[in-house]
């Protein structure tokens, strides 16, 4: 949508260990990202961290900026940037803070802040996922474009967003999530004790013989491992990704089957979808049934690997049917399935993330 804009706005992913922060212009990191230590336990350092990240944007960016423009996990006001209480990743917050008012002592700059699953997803929808799986489909000879993006992000959480024909979905909560549905296992747990870092890293301690898997703190450790690269009890490895992709693949079926969309998956995790997608796919792929004994699909649509192309070919295939125009002798046609893809993400978790930002910042100033 502002591919082509020359405006420049700051923007900030910011995790529970490191602020990043960037500058974005025409979609397009303009400067090396700032890298500080997050301090989320104190509320002044943080404060400080932030403040400083932003100036030193300022100093090297071409031009002033027209907006400041960043993303924060979890919960929160997001349209008028207050935190009532602490975030998991940030228990500095702990009785609230109105974080944008506080900038604005600092910045005089319009500031929007959102959810980083929700920014991320915006992008994708945007910049990368979406308009390239329609682009595809056009140069296909296909009629059929999507206009909706369900995202969904495996990292730290596990992260949910939703665009709905170029509109990001915010809910009037600030609160559209996945993380707190039930485990598909294990149903008195929510999902994310399946679907995050922790899940993986318990999964291979519990069941791996491997002696230093109590040491591992990273999932790239355990990637590693499953590819060969470095020693360790592979198989558990491989198992972990694959009970991952089971657990949200549940989550994601019934997510899907409600909001009707294509499907992105980002976050750090989604480095490893080779072991994760077959079991994520045949949770998607799966049948329930009902009392009577009938047999229906879990997810109405059919579901299409894109990463895949052979599945591409076939999801682009339009498979026509002809049906009559009452009282006439005239038939016209129409697609005869329904059908929905998944992908990983086109631009990379955090370039998705920051042209989100970007470009709610800028439709937000446009359309004050």
């Amino acid at each position: 949508m502002y591919r082509y804009d020359n405006r420049i706005v700051i923007t900030l992913d910011a995790g529970g260990n490191k602020l990043n922060f960037g500058a974005i212009r025409s979609n397009q990191q303009i400067v090396q990202p700032i890298e500080i230590q997050t301090n989320p336990n104190d509320l002044r350092l943080l404060m400080e961290g932030l403040v400083s990240g932003f100036k030193k944007i300022m100093e090297i960016i071409p031009e002033k900026a027209v907006a400041i423009s960043f993303a924060f996990p979890g919960p929160a006001d997001y349209p008028n940037g207050m935190f009532p209480m602490a975030l998991t990743n940030f228990p500095a917050f702990e009785g609230g803070i109105a974080l944008t008012d506080s900038l604005k002592e600092y910045f005089d700059l319009p500031i929007f802040i959102n959810n980083d699953a929700d920014l991320f997803v915006y992008g994708e929808a945007l910049a990368g996922m979406l308009p390239s799986v329609n682009q595809r489909l056009r140069e296909k000879g296909s009629i059929k474009q999507y206009k909706n993006l369900l995202g969904f992000t495996f990292g730290t959480g596990f992260g949910f967003g939703l665009t709905v024909n170029k509109n990001m979905y915010i809910g009037d909560n600030c609160c559209s999530e996945v993380y707190c549905l039930p485990h598909k296992k294990y149903p008195q747990f929510i999902v994310e004790e399946g679907v995050s870092v922790r899940a993986i890293l318990n999964y291979y301690k519990h069941f791996s013989r491997d002696t230093r898997a109590a040491e591992y703190s990273d999932t790239k450790d355990i990637y590693l491992i499953a590819e060969g690269e470095t020693s360790g009890d592979r198989q558990v490895a491989i198992d972990a990704f694959a009970m991952l992709g089971e657990v949200a693949g549940y989550t994601i079926s019934q997510a899907v089957t409600m909001l009707d969309g294509l499907v992105v998956i980002g976050g750090g995790i989604a480095n490893a979808h080779k072991y994760i997608f077959p079991s994520l796919l045949k949770e998607l792929r799966a049948e329930t049934s009902t009392y009577s004994g009938m047999n229906l699909h879990r997810v109405p649509s059919r579901v299409y690997n894109l990463n895949d192309a052979d599945e591409f070919v076939q999801f682009a295939a339009v498979k026509p049917i002809e049906l009559p125009v009452f009282g006439t002798n005239r038939k016209v046609q129409c697609d005869s399935e329904k059908r929905i893809g998944i992908a990983t993400t086109e631009l990379g978790t955090s370039r998705a993330t920051s042209i989100g930002a970007y470009s709610f910042a800028l439709y937000n100033i446009d359309n004050k």
